[in-house]
């Protein structure tokens, strides 16, 4: 830090729009760029992160850091770029993007802790005792327990907080300022070394023992052991092993516990001894762009079974050998779990695994591997985009096109964007795979912005599978319905069975049944706190809302009559498994959706049952459609092809042609040739066709000439600005206010402003919400009047949230 800019750019974990400046702590080591501090905003503490020097400001006083979080910076320097580059692209607190991406709970701040007075417990209890009964949280204070800072926040956040702010004013309540505790730290363990060459003086009999076993059960002498293992092998080895490290004769030393997130052994992975040709073609483009060290940006599109991940791994050692760390990204985490033993086979040690489905304890060990650089391998889902590799020099976005890498929330990011944008700022080469590309890569691809690679054999050069197209209008029905299987696929099924061959059957939709219609006035049963229809669960015996998690027991009455006649409706995964165990009472038959893999070892055990032919028939959603390599499937069978065409999204074509596309291709992956059963209530549907005719060319010319037609990306850009809140005419009002504001900006031609209009979701955990879209060709004339936007929505204030979506993903 020199003498001329004592000052330091600070990002505040808090919702400004701008970066404070606070001068350096008055002791201690001076923070550096990375570095995690404590800082004073107003009243509070809270967490910040050091972005480097700052000039002071005239006429404005600069508050002093309180105190560094760390002794070593929580991420590299040199991305914060890329967290600057993603608060303005996706209009959020730059401060509220470093948190996002670092480890969950790896953040500091203060609250307040409120209590009483003495004369606030003479007032309420006995000069005002009536106050209780309109203010149930004096209660807990009179019963002489604190209200914690976190029940403070929520007082303040509602219409307590003028009478707390007023008795408090007044003497009777008591707050006093904490610091909270962060939720994760680094776990450490004491080990014990042994010193060899030290003269040994005469010992009393325990610390004699002790002393000698530590030196039997050293692996290498000095080199220590856990004193957990030493107190196991000797209980008196606490106190002689402390009086021992006294004298000199050992040492005592804490060093940090690895929490191992990998869990169960995988099974060894073995590196193929040859490529095929088109793997060989592909990374000989692949080499010369990851020797020159400069971004290149490529689109791998390989059908499923062509040895993507062979690719992926080839390419990973060539980045390594040249000293440059690898990122890895897939878009679910039971896609990790599938690449995990390829990755362990071949890197070993040098893999971390970051994705939510860790321990936040695992999480923060995963991440400071990689930040020491003792892990050069990142593999994990949307959020590992943020690992601190200080060098990345490939990165991989697996199946590019899921739009799991979208975070639909809080910041609302796009992985696989955000994968090019780091790896232009590294100087990194970028693969994008997918059998299915996005139709935004793809066109970019087809002007030049990426370098296509294409697969489009399979390894060892087995067939795709043959697909059957069953149009259900001319299936006979039962009960005036079509039944869940076809005469075809049933039959098909049993052939599989017979002939000791698994099948794999997809719906993208769990439950056992859509929901529960009263028969007496007609009305589905609804989540009271969303505007959606409740999910039978069978097995749980539960009604479920799968946005919110409101539950309610299977045999529920109307909301809007009272009446218990319900019949259930639709159906899931649950109800094709309920079904197929009656038709195969023999057959062993297994589901995997998000009901039965909620733990990650659940996850395993399904997947270890199939490889080892222990499932005959595996039922589930999309998880089975991405990624896994099941060589005794010879069968797939769709039920509802066309069930996602019926949503209101400008995607819902491409969303159904990469479903069907990856899950047929599951079906022929081992020696026996594949076949695949395709229901559909619209067989001439052009994205069910394509799929079914493995026709990626003839579904991208199609759609992209009816977005062409309406202006739609990716011959367009939009941003979704999406208004909610607890009362439904304030919501309105405000997106009809901000609807207008928007047409009267002057904006280029081209440039819409459609809406606002209720969200397709109208109310979502007690919330309402309305939606504005900003359509047109200018990104940067878009960015200008969603900041326009955000603004007069501040100056209105009020209690209705927005948030702005660039790039959405999901119209929802």
């Amino acid at each position: 830090m020199t003498a001329s800019l004592p000052y330091l750019e600070v990002a505040v974990a808090a919702p400004l729009d701008r970066t404070l400046s606070y001068a350096a702590p008055a002791q201690g080591p001076s923070p550096r760029p990375g570095h995690r501090v404590l800082v004073p905003l107003g009243g509070r503490m809270l967490t910040g992160y050091v972005l480097g020097e700052a000039a002071a400001e005239p006429g404005i006083k600069i508050r002093a850091i309180a105190g560094l979080l760390d002794q070593a910076p929580a991420f590299p320097e040199k991305m914060i770029p890329l967290f600057r580059w993603v608060s303005r692209y996706y209009h959020h607190p730059l401060g509220e993007v470093i948190r996002a991406a670092l480890p969950g709970g790896f953040t500091t701040q203060s609250g307040h802790r409120l209590g009483l007075s003495d004369a606030g417990r003479r007032y309420f209890q006995e000069e005002q005792p009536a106050i209780r009964q309109a203010h149930p949280w004096l209660a807990e204070l009179l019963a002489g327990r604190d209200l914690s800072p976190a029940a403070v926040r929520r007082l303040r956040l509602g219409k307590e907080k003028r009478f707390l702010e007023q008795w408090a004013a007044q003497g009777l309540l008591t707050l006093a300022q904490v610091i909270s505790k962060e939720r994760i730290s680094r776990k450490t363990e004491v080990w014990a070394l042994s010193l060899p060459g030290v003269a040994i003086p005469a010992l009393k009999p325990a610390e004699e023992k002790t002393l000698a076993l530590l030196r039997e059960m050293e692996a290498v002498p000095g080199q220590g052991l856990p004193r957990r293992e030493l107190l196991a092998a000797y209980r008196g080895a606490g106190k002689a092993g402390a009086s021992l490290a006294e004298k000199g004769l050992l040492r005592l030393e804490e060093r940090p516990v690895y929490r191992d997130p990998f869990g169960e052994p995988l099974a060894f992975s073995p590196k193929p001894a040859t490529l095929s040709r088109e793997q060989n073609e592909v990374m000989a483009r692949l080499g010369p762009a990851l020797a020159a060290k400069r971004f290149v940006p490529f689109l791998l599109h390989g059908v499923t079974g062509s040895g993507k991940t062979e690719v992926y791994l080839r390419a990973a050692e060539l980045a390594l050998s040249q000293g440059r760390g690898v990122l890895v990204l897939v878009p679910e985490i039971a896609l990790a779990t599938q690449l995990e033993a390829q990755f362990l086979s071949r890197f070993g040690d040098e893999v971390a695994l970051m994705h939510s489905g860790l321990g936040q304890g695992q999480r923060f060990d995963q991440w400071q591997r990689v930040l020491s650089g003792k892990a050069r391998v990142v593999l994990g889902a949307r959020s590992a985009i943020f690992a601190p590799l200080a060098d990345p020099g490939l990165i991989i976005v697996d199946e590019e096109h899921d739009p799991a890498y979208k975070q639909e929330d809080g910041l609302r990011y796009q992985a696989r964007d955000l994968a090019l944008v780091r790896g232009s700022q590294n100087a990194a080469t970028v693969i994008l795979g997918s059998a299915t590309p996005s139709l935004v890569s793809y066109q970019h691809a087809q002007n030049g912005k990426y370098t296509l690679l294409s697969m489009a054999g399979r390894v060892e050069n087995r067939p795709l599978p043959a697909v059957e197209l069953v149009d259900l209008m001319e299936v006979p029905t039962v009960a005036g319905r079509p039944p869940l299987f076809s005469p075809l696929l049933r039959q098909a099924l049993r052939e599989t069975l017979n002939r000791g061959e698994q099948s794999l059957i997809f719906l993208n939709r769990r439950g056992f049944a859509n929901f529960m219609l009263c028969n007496d006035c007609g009305q589905a049963v609804q989540c009271p706190h969303c505007r959606v229809t409740l999910t039978l669960h069978k097995g749980r015996g539960e009604l479920l809302c799968h946005y919110c998690g409101f539950t309610s027991p299977g045999r529920a009455v109307c909301g809007n009559c009272r009446s218990g006649n319900l019949s259930p409706m639709g159906f899931g995964t649950e109800r094709l498994e309920d079904e197929l165990a009656g038709m195969f009472p023999k057959a062993r038959i297994a589901r995997l959706d998000y009901d039965t893999t909620r733990k990650r070892r659940e996850f395993f055990a399904i997947l270890r049952a199939v490889h080892a032919r222990e499932v005959d028939i595996l039922v589930g959603t999309q998880m089975i459609t991405k990624g896994h390599h099941f060589p005794g499937v010879t069968l797939v069978g769709i039920i509802r092809a066309d069930a996602g065409l019926g949503l209101p999204d400008y995607k819902a074509g491409e969303r159904t042609f990469q479903l069907l596309t990856q899950v047929t291709g599951r079906a022929g992956r081992g020696e026996q040739p594949g076949r695949v059963i395709v229901q559909s209530h619209q067989p001439e549907h052009y994205s069910i066709t394509a799929a079914c005719a493995h026709d990626y060319q003839g579904f991208f010319t199609k759609e992209a000439g009816l977005r062409r037609a309406l202006a739609y990306p990716p011959f367009s850009r939009l941003v979704n600005l999406i208004f909610d809140g607890e009362d439904e005419a304030v919501v309105q009002a405000r997106a009809q206010a901000l609807g207008e504001f928007a047409r009267k900006q002057r904006r280029p031609q081209k440039t819409e402003a459609l809406g606002p209009a209720p969200a397709p979701l109208a109310r979502l955990r007690n919330r309402f919400r309305w939606q504005l879209l900003i359509k047109g060709p200018h990104l940067k004339e878009l960015h200008n009047l969603c900041r326009k936007l955000a603004d007069e929505h501040a100056r209105l204030g009020g209690a209705v949230r927005l948030s702005v979506d660039v790039d959405p993903e999901n119209m929802l």
